[in-house]
């Protein structure tokens, strides 16, 4: 296969540089006829019928014959066996890995507050965890281990009492490393369903599966449909899309670590997408060579490489500064800052999931143990959201604790607008409290 077939050439200051690059970053999800309907259906089922819903469509769609609803939740002896079940290095590897997630979010702890006015008012602001979250974690193939552990332990540092797991079991076989990652991460609940039906029950509870107040965690098309339908019933983390990586380089950076680094997000699936910005021409072309050396070389090859031919780019650009511009343009999910003085550049940084500043850190770090969350905004949502974290899993409730002189002030105020907006009850209200 040639240079130029694996990956598109781009540069910034060419005509139509503009809509070629508009052209690369539009994605929307694909919306298969009937899912919708079949969401939809399902949602409606589980509220009626509940655990015998659930029973119905796990035993038709994983491909089992179980009896009743006790039979889908994993006990404690279970999730210790399929612990037991994995070499002890890869359990070793997830304790470290839960180490440092649960340190960095300590971090983003949220204590509440409040403060005295001159006539004794107080005003304030109470934290609460949630009661109940759900993570909804994909069966089969695309099980991911590390993302059990960034769902579940910033809820359990934000003071979360239960999370409850849901995950399909095809034909009966559990993940031993998904049960082992719930296991580090404290998951209280682990329930062997999956697909909409498993969103629905953890929306509307069933007599197996409690409700919750919150669902994280990605799915296929179904899940993320039926995500967007309970919507409001309960609170979702988001509807993420493709992977996707932004790499900076001032050129000087090994050109083999920078094409793994592409790769890194372009094997995830054909629709990641891995991008390499440089004012280095020669640099970029190295690039280009270190791209047809080691795609061979991945298991996921065919996966990389229809990414990158799809969705992947090298540009060049005049400067770094320009390169910044195209950072805050794109929004990626994850950004390298593969340059000399990243710190320089930081401040100039405004729509990113995740910033890895220097040669020496890879995204592939901050998939699996660097510690800050790697559920990030994709698809240019950088620019208003954040990564999971601890605020995730709390609500704020605000304090008004009025004196008697301050609901005095207050109410002369709150009279006057409530009057101009022609609501006496809430005049009237206030000025009740208004001292002679």
């Amino acid at each position: 296969m040639s240079v130029s077939q694996l990956v598109r050439r781009l540069n910034a200051e060419e005509e139509g540089f503009n809509s070629a690059l508009d052209q690369l970053l539009a994605w929307e999800e694909e919306q298969e006829e009937g899912v919708l309907a079949t969401v939809k259906q399902v949602i409606t089922d589980v509220r009626k019928r509940g655990d015998e819903a659930l029973l119905e469509y796990t035993n038709r769609f994983d491909r089992q014959s179980l009896c009743s609803a006790d039979q889908l939740v994993l006990d404690a002896a279970a999730i210790d066996a399929a612990a037991a079940r994995i070499p002890q290095e890869q359990y070793r590897a997830l304790e470290l890995s839960a180490e440092r997630v649960r340190a960095y979010h300590e971090h983003q702890r949220t204590e509440s507050w409040r403060y005295t006015e001159a006539d004794g008012t107080v005003l304030g602001q109470k934290v609460t965890a949630l009661d109940r979250v759900g993570l909804y974690v994909p069966g089969g193939k695309a099980a991911y281990p590390s993302s059990v552990l960034m769902a579940a332990i910033p809820a359990k540092v934000a003071g979360v009492p239960e999370v409850v797991m849901v995950s399909p079991t095809p034909d009966g076989r559990v993940n031993d490393v998904v049960l082992a990652a719930a296991k580090v991460a404290g998951v209280d609940k682990v329930i062997c369903i999956g697909g909409a039906q498993a969103v629905a029950a953890l929306a509307y509870g069933t007599k197996t599966v409690p409700a919750v107040d919150k669902i994280v965690g990605p799915g296929n098309i179904y899940v993320a449909t039926a995500k967007r339908e309970v919507f409001g019933v309960v609170d979702i983390d988001m509807i993420a899309g493709p992977s996707e990586i932004l790499v900076v380089c001032d050129g000087h950076t090994d050109p083999d670590w920078i094409a793994m680094d592409l790769f890194s997000q372009a094997e995830h699936d054909e629709l990641a997408q891995a991008i390499l910005i440089s004012s280095d021409a020669a640099f970029l072309a190295e690039v280009e060579a270190s791209i047809a050396k080691l795609l061979p070389t991945l298991d996921r090859s065919d996966v990389a490489a229809q990414s990158l031919r799809d969705r992947g780019a090298l540009i060049q650009v005049a400067d770094l500064e320009q390169a910044m511009h195209l950072v805050n343009r794109i929004a990626p999910e994850h950004l390298e800052l593969s340059v000399e003085d990243p710190e320089a550049w930081l401040g100039q940084i405004r729509h990113a999931g995740a910033i890895f500043m220097g040669r020496h850190s890879s995204e592939a770090l901050g998939d699996y143990c660097a510690g800050p969350n790697h559920v990030l905004p994709t698809s240019g949502t950088a620019r208003f959201s954040s990564p999971l974290g601890v605020y995730d899993y709390v609500k704020r409730s605000s304090i008004i604790f009025c004196s008697e002189q301050g609901a005095s002030d207050l109410g002369k105020i709150a009279s006057t607008l409530a009057r101009s907006e022609s609501l006496e009850a809430h005049a009237r209200s206030a000025e009740y409290r208004i001292k002679e």
